[in-house]
């Protein structure tokens, strides 16, 4: 069992790493909360005791479940429910679960406490960290959120063992991005170091720049492509496996436009390889379509916005050119 820090001065929290962490939850549940609000979907199937008078309160399964109807169900809830201000949200569950739960502590009577437990991989080292909440719209992937900051989050690695195959390997669609941000010999740590790993890298990350003006955008690296993916498919691709054909998109694109020799777009598919993740553009998908979800994409306040590798490393590049991005997609597959 490891604990990480995410530095945030006075809102600094803890990331509890490793088997059997849920037991720690009710320590680590803030003072004088008296009553709990769990959100989660049923087919998590996670019970906790938060030593509180707690309610749960189930959300639909699936992307589909991010939406402001949902989180209106919430909030009405929690009012049914007698939730003050003095109170706390739990959310157990992926990344769906804790967008969710995070979303409806931030607008609840304008703010509640709020912790994580998460129960996937892809929860774990990015979904529950960080602060960043939100639902989806038909437009685009969370177009509608709030930064708001957990009070503690837990990594109970015992959950993964019954994580199904696919929804493992959408994780580690998330885990590739980190090895390219920097964490050194990812590959070759065994899976408690590696989700310390990430979640230590992401910690220092938003422990910088909390609210994404500046640095933390290159934890969106292959997210650009990947959300327009899943907006335009309708959710069939999982987020990870998304992200994954986004980290190949963006390694392609960068090539194109001379930021990184042919031997960088190898090294990005050696990583996604290993980790048994897709590098092509799904059956069927039209360029036109995923470039005009991705003009809306929140990073893009100057044209075609992507995080990029190049010879310094990642960062933020706007204004790219649109013949480009469609010659990458039609390399890899697009109509």
């Amino acid at each position: 069992m490891r604990t990480v820090a995410v530095p945030l001065g006075e809102r600094s929290y803890p990331v509890v790493v490793g088997a059997g962490a849920s037991g720690e939850l009710a320590a680590l549940v803030p003072g004088g909360v008296r009553r709990v609000a769990v959100v989660t979907q049923r087919a998590v199937g996670v019970e906790v005791d938060t030593g509180r008078d707690q309610r749960t309160f189930a959300v639909p399964d699936g992307e589909g479940a991010k939406t402001l109807s949902v989180v209106e169900d919430l909030c009405r809830g929690f009012s049914a429910f007698g939730l003050t201000r003095a109170d706390c949200v739990v959310g157990i569950g992926g990344g769906v679960v804790t967008d969710l739960a995070g979303f409806a502590a931030a607008v609840y009577m304008r703010g509640v406490a709020v912790v994580h437990v998460a129960t996937s991989l892809l929860g774990m080292i990015d979904a529950a960290i960080g602060g960043k909440t939100g639902v989806n719209l038909p437009e685009g992937k969370n177009l509608v959120g709030a930064f708001w900051q957990p009070a503690a989050v837990v990594c109970d690695l015992d959950h993964l063992a019954t994580l199904p195959p696919r929804q493992l390997r959408s994780g580690r669609g998330e885990m590739a991005k980190y090895a390219f941000i920097g964490v050194p010999g990812l590959l070759e740590l065994g899976l408690e170091d590696q989700v310390a790993a990430c979640v230590a890298c992401k910690a220092e990350v938003v422990g910088a720049d909390e609210r994404e003006s500046g640095g933390r955008a290159i934890l969106n690296y292959g997210h650009t492509l990947g959300h327009a993916l899943e907006t335009v498919g309708g959710y069939t691709l999982l987020h990870g496996e998304a992200v994954a054909v986004g980290l190949s998109f963006a390694a392609r694109l960068a090539c194109r436009l001379g930021r990184i020799d042919p031997a960088g777009v190898e090294r990005h598919d050696r990583v996604l390889d290993s980790f048994e993740l897709p590098t092509r553009l799904p059956e069927g998908a039209r360029a036109a379509e995923l470039i005009s979800v991705m003009g809306r994409d929140k990073k893009a306040v100057d044209g075609l916005t992507f995080v990029l590798d190049g010879p310094g490393g990642l960062e933020v590049v706007a204004g790219v050119d649109r013949r480009a991005v469609e010659a990458t997609l039609v390399d890899m597959g697009a109509r």
